[in-house]
C-alpha cells in the first residue's frame, strides 16, 4: 500500500475548495430575497398591523355600508377585532342621554346590517351605539379607548352635503386620529369632489364625470 503524504498547504487548499463549494450550494438553495419579495413581505406585515383593531363608523351623516364589505375582506383570516359604532349626535338643547327614538332605530338598523354581513363571512364583530354632542370627538375618543389600528369611514351622506367635500366630521377625524384612517367615497358620489365653481358654471355635472 502506497503511503499518501498530505502537506499543510494541500490540506488548506482542499479545505478552501470544499468551503467554496459548500457556500455556492448554500447560496443556490437560499438565494437572497429580491426587492419585490422584500416589498411583499413588508406589505404583508403592514397589513397584519393595520387590521389588528378596526373601528368602523356609522352615523346619520356618515354612510359606511359599502365600507363594511371591505372591512370583512380586510379582516378575513387576520382575526381582527372589529367594532362597529353608530354615533347619535344629541343637540345641546337636550340632556346627553335624551331619548331619540328615530335616531336609535336608525342605529339599530345600521348596526344590525353590519352584524348580518359579518356573520355571512364568518367574522365576529362588536357593535355599540354612542350618544355624543359631536361625532368627531366621539369617534376619536373611542379610537383611543380601543387602541384602534384603523378607523374606517364611509362617504358623507349626499343629503347632508353642505360644502366640505367629505364633511367636517370626517376631515377632523382624519386630521386628529392617532391611527390610520380609511375613507371610502362611493363612485356614485364622486361629483361631491367636483369644484364648486365648475358646478355653478354647469361644466362639472355628473354627466361629464361619468367614467366610460
Amino acid at each position: 500500500m502506497n503511503a499518501v503524504a498530505v502537506s499543510t498547504a494541500g490540506a488548506i487548499i482542499a479545505f478552501l475548495l470544499a468551503a467554496s463549494v459548500g457556500a455556492t450550494l448554500w447560496w443556490m438553495l437560499h438565494p437572497p430575497a429580491s426587492f419585490v419579495q422584500k416589498l411583499a413581505k413588508r406589505a404583508e406585515t403592514e397589513l397584519v398591523r393595520l387590521v389588528g383593531s378596526i373601528v368602523i363608523v356609522f352615523s346619520a351623516e356618515i354612510e359606511s355600508g359599502h365600507m363594511m364589505a371591505l372591512v370583512t375582506k380586510l379582516s378575513r383570516g387576520q382575526k381582527s377585532d372589529v367594532l362597529a359604532i353608530y354615533v347619535i349626535e344629541v343637540p345641546f338643547t337636550l340632556p346627553p342621554d335624551a331619548s331619540m327614538p328615530t335616531e336609535e332605530r336608525a342605529a339599530l338598523d345600521a348596526l344590525g346590517a353590519a352584524e348580518a354581513l359579518a356573520m355571512q363571512h364568518g367574522m365576529s364583530i362588536r357593535t355599540e351605539t354612542v350618544k355624543a354632542r359631536e361625532t368627531a370627538q366621539a369617534v376619536l375618543a373611542i379610537g383611543k379607548r380601543e387602541r384602534a389600528n384603523l378607523i374606517v369611514l364611509g362617504s358623507y351622506r349626499e343629503g347632508k352635503y353642505t360644502g366640505a367635500p367629505l364633511g367636517r366630521d370626517i376631515e377632523r377625524i382624519a386630521a386628529e386620529a392617532k391611527c390610520d384612517v380609511l375613507i371610502g367615497v362611493e363612485g356614485k358620489h364622486g361629483t361631491l369632489l367636483v369644484d364648486a365653481t365648475a358646478q355653478a358654471s354647469g361644466t362639472g355635472g355628473a354627466e361629464e364625470n361619468n367614467w366610460p
